[in-house]
């Protein structure tokens, strides 16, 4: 079992940035491929940005593409998402999640992914 914890989350003016975080427990991630996921009040849990088990890899949405980054610290057991000028439309619970199958490549479907975190709200005011 892997446990996530998402933490960073908060609320910022349109234009900033946050940096979330996702720390694991129980087993290393160093083997899964990654993904960071939101969900805003009345929608449905869209992918954000996903990483390749190697770091070498990575994938975004379009709605984030050029302002998001994912990183990953294998060391540190951790991943990361650098959000920078943050748009009220990025207000969201941001979950990250691990795809135990990571040689079938990076996927957007949630329901590709095994292990979840709870979840960090992000909230951006105009």
């Amino acid at each position: 079992q892997v446990q996530l914890v998402e933490s960073g989350g908060g609320l910022v003016q349109a234009g900033g940035s946050l940096r979330l975080s996702c720390a694991a427990s129980g087993r290393t991630l160093s083997n899964y491929n990654m993904a960071w996921f939101r969900q805003a009040p009345g929608k449905e849990r869209e992918f954000v940005a996903a990483i390749s088990w190697t770091g070498l890899i990575t994938y975004y949405a379009d709605s984030v593409k050029g302002r998001f980054t994912i990183s990953r610290d294998d060391a540190k057991n951790t991943v990361y998402l650098q959000m920078n000028s943050l748009k009220p439309e990025d207000t969201a619970v941001y979950y990250c999640a691990a795809d135990i199958h990571a040689a079938r490549g990076l996927k957007k479907d949630y329901y590709e992914y095994n292990y979840w975190g709870q979840g960090t709200q992000v909230t951006v005011s105009s």
